[in-house]
């Protein structure tokens, strides 16, 4: 099953086909001789077509990695359009950047290196927010004080997506810190008021995994 999961994936990658930036973003990995914790080509087109949906013109994104989700959301975004971006691993950043660079959508994206729980005040305190959309792909420990921190950046209608929250749950390889971290942030979406929200699995190249879709009310 999973082999037929991978391959209806890249047929959808063969109608759906990655541009040179995000061919470049990809190739960056392998470059670098890192793991890929990207999204794959498909759940990247999929924020698009939801930060499309959304009509967003200010997006935040907590981890970066090399900025291939971000290349796929900036690029939803209008002319005028800003995305905020965090990172907290400088090496991580400084690919992310010649990314950026290269796609010419380095005046739309706004990296902050460092890391995300201790930018997030900051970025409030200054007023940066409400943002249209928050996607949150960090470090997992923290999610549900990441989750918290996006209800404060919000307004109402804007669209908060959290990756990998099925994954870490059932993966017996996962850490406990992460499966917790996880966990909390699930109950928490779960209870929370303040949205209405689902999660959606996903198979394919990066195996069997969710994504939280939450809107807040």
């Amino acid at each position: 099953m999973n082999d037929l999961f991978k391959s209806a994936d890249i047929y959808i990658d063969t109608l759906f086909q990655e541009d040179r930036d995000l061919k470049n973003a990809a190739a960056s990995v392998s470059a670098a001789n890192m793991h890929d914790i990207s999204v794959s080509h498909n759940q990247g087109r999929f924020l698009y077509v939801l930060a499309r949906l959304c009509g967003a013109k200010k997006i935040l994104e907590l981890g970066t990695f090399v900025g291939y989700s971000t290349l796929c959301l900036a690029k939803a975004l209008p002319k005028d359009g800003q995305l905020l971006t965090i990172e907290f691993d400088e090496s991580n950043a400084a690919i992310a950047q010649k990314n950026f660079d290269a796609a010419g959508l380095n005046t739309i994206i706004d990296m902050r290196i460092g890391k995300a729980i201790d930018i997030l005040p900051a970025i409030a305190a200054a007023g940066e927010g409400p943002f249209d959309m928050i996607f949150i792909d960090a470090d997992k420990p923290p999610y549900a004080e990441y989750f918290q921190w996006a209800l404060r950046l919000s307004r109402p209608g804007t669209l908060i997506v959290a990756d990998n929250v099925i994954r870490h749950v059932f993966d017996p390889s996962t850490s406990d810190d992460k499966r917790a971290g996880v966990e909390r942030f699930n109950k928490l979406l779960a209870e929370s008021s303040a949205v209405t929200a689902t999660i959606v699995q996903n198979v394919g190249v990066k195996e069997h995994d969710g994504m939280a879709i939450v809107v807040v009310n």
